[in-house]
């Protein structure tokens, strides 16, 4: 399950066919250099996406 504290970059190296729904949500962050320490929640404030919307379609994907 994903969680608000993941960091980007591990969620997409563990799930990576999460690349879309990033994507999707207008979040770019597979070529960003902070997604390696950035997590999930700080993300999606500063790009201001709504982060229970973004979890759940992160975890329906996965699942």
């Amino acid at each position: 399950m994903i969680s608000k504290e993941m960091t980007i970059s591990d969620i997409l190296r563990r799930y990576p066919q999460t690349l879309p729904v990033f994507e999707r949500y207008g979040l770019d962050c597979y070529d960003c250099q902070i997604a390696e320490f950035e997590q999930l929640e700080h993300g999606a404030t500063v790009h201001k996406v709504n982060l229970d919307a973004l979890l759940a379609e992160l975890n329906r994907c996965i699942s």
